[in-house]
């Protein structure tokens, strides 16, 4: 039986060429290191190959420096990206919220039942509404109240908070706020948003309203990685529910949110399991 503390994952991805599985087994296999699993991807269009590996360090016969040093010998030879990553280090989280406390329930009762694995040492808002809540779980709950003359000074300051705790990703359980280029780049490709409708249907605010103009016969929700471009940054996942004439705005709102929840945990979960590269704008995401 594997314990869970000796596995660790690693995610590569490069142009695909002839000996790329090889390579990386034949320096797994030299390390002393067992592949419990594999999966792969290659993407003929872009020409571009992913991979990602789960394995059991227990009988690895060098420490993590020198399998990591072998690793990078391998990602020079075949012009690769990669990460590993170790079970014993769960990713810590930071929840930033407004509002709307659905999501982040969700996200906290998922956590306590083992569902997510992950240290949650803070949680971030614009608004106090939510602090009785974060108590409720025993969290930490930072208030910067954002005005559009102070938003880069606020900004700055929630940046220095999460860089002062560790945080390795940013998830915005219905944050309503628009971050900043500058923020955007400080946690690239680690900043997972929610949004209210099925990208890239119905970008921007109030999407059930506009979809109920529309007449559409489903709703959706859209989990993805935030960029500087609005609603347009890589998707991780999504879902639908079927509506139809009869629904109001607040029958689509109340539909909505069971499947936010559904999304947000959904990508949260494949995000901390390592299960997602990216690809130009788009991603690759290993079940």
């Amino acid at each position: 039986m594997t314990d869970d503390n000796t596995t660790a994952t690693l995610l590569v991805s490069c142009p695909d060429r002839k000996g790329l599985v090889a390579g990386l087994a034949q320096l797994l296999y030299g390390h002393g290191v067992n592949i419990l699993d594999a999966d792969q991807h290659t993407d003929t269009d872009e020409g571009q190959f992913f991979q990602r590996i789960r394995m059991d360090l227990a009988e690895s016969h060098t420490d993590k420096v020198a399998l990591e040093r072998g690793i990078q010998e391998v990602a020079e030879r075949f012009d690769m990206k990669y990460q590993v990553a170790y079970a014993s280090h769960p990713k810590r989280v930071a929840i930033m919220v407004s509002k709307y406390d659905h999501c982040l329930h969700d996200l906290m009762l998922r956590r306590r039942a083992g569902e997510l694995e992950c240290e949650v040492p803070l949680i971030v808002s614009n608004h106090p509404t939510l602090e009785s809540i974060a108590k409720g779980y025993d969290v930490p709950f930072h208030v910067y109240k954002i005005k559009k003359e102070t938003k880069r000074e606020q900004e700055d300051r929630i940046l220095a908070l999460l860089d002062e705790a560790k945080v390795d990703v940013v998830v915005l359980a219905r944050y309503m706020q628009i971050l900043s280029p500058e923020f955007c780049d400080h946690y690239a490709q680690r900043v997972i948003n929610i949004h209210h409708s099925f990208l890239p249907a119905f970008v921007g605010a109030k999407p059930y309203h506009q979809a109920q103009r529309r007449g559409v016969k489903v709703v959706g929700a859209t989990a993805h990685y935030v960029t500087s471009d609005l609603d347009e940054g890589p998707i991780i996942e999504q879902d639908v529910m079927r509506v139809s004439h009869r629904d109001t705005v607040r029958d689509l709102v109340r539909k909505g949110r069971d499947l936010e929840r559904l999304v947000l945990s959904r990508a949260v979960r494949l995000h901390l399991e390592d299960r997602v590269l990216i690809c130009g704008n788009k991603t690759v995401v290993f079940d």
